[in-house]
C-alpha cells in the first residue's frame, strides 16, 4: 500500500540519517494520506514483545544481531499472533496457561491500578482461531485488562 511504503522510505531515511543501528521503534500518525513521524524509541519496544514467541526471529535477537554486526534473523510471523499488556494485577498463572498457544511473561512488579505487570502472548494457525481463543479465554483476564480487549474484538 502507499502508507507502507510511505512508512519503509521515511523509517530509511531516518535511520541513514542517524547512521543507526539496531531496533529503532518509530510511531506514526497518519493525516490525509500522509505519514509524520511522531515518536522514536532507540530501543526493542514493547510493541514487539509478541516477536519473542510469534516470530521466526524475535526483535531482542535481531538487535543483538545488528549490534553485533552478525546477519538478521528472519522476522516472518509463526502464524498469527497477540499480545496482551497484563495491567494492574496478574492472572492466575496456571488457568492461563492452559490457553492454547499462550505464554505469559511476569515483570515480577508490585501490583498496582494502572501499572504494567507482564503481557501475554497467544499464537494461533489462523486468525479465526486467534479471536476464537481470545473471546473464550477473556474470563480469566484481570477487568482492566480483559475490557480493553472486548473492546478491540467487539469492532
Amino acid at each position: 500500500t502507499n502508507l507502507n511504503l510511505q512508512v519503509r522510505a521515511q523509517g530509511g531515511r531516518i535511520l541513514q540519517a542517524l547512521d543507526y543501528v539496531g531496533i529503532l521503534a518509530v510511531e506514526f500518525f497518519e493525516k490525509e494520506g500522509k505519514l509524520i513521524a511522531n515518536e522514536m524509541a532507540p530501543r526493542v519496544h514493547n510493541s514487539g514483545h509478541w516477536t519473542i514467541e510469534g516470530a521466526e526471529t524475535s526483535q531482542f535477537e535481531n538487535h543483538i544481531r545488528a549490534v553485533a554486526g552478525l546477519p538478521l534473523g528472519d522476522p516472518k510471523p509463526r502464524g498469527f499472533s497477540a499480545m496482551i499488556n497484563i495491567i494492574g494485577s496478574m492472572p492466575d498463572a496456571v488457568e492461563v496457561l492452559k490457553i492454547p498457544g499462550a505464554h505469559l511473561h511476569d515483570y515480577g512488579k508490585e501490583p498496582r491500578a494502572g501499572r504494567k505487570l507482564g503481557h501475554l502472548t497467544i499464537r494461533a494457525d489462523s486468525l479465526e482461531e486467534l479471536n476464537r481463543t481470545l473471546r473464550e479465554n477473556l474470563n480469566l483476564l484481570p477487568l482492566e485488562t480483559a475490557k480493553q480487549w472486548q473492546n478491540r474484538l467487539n469492532r
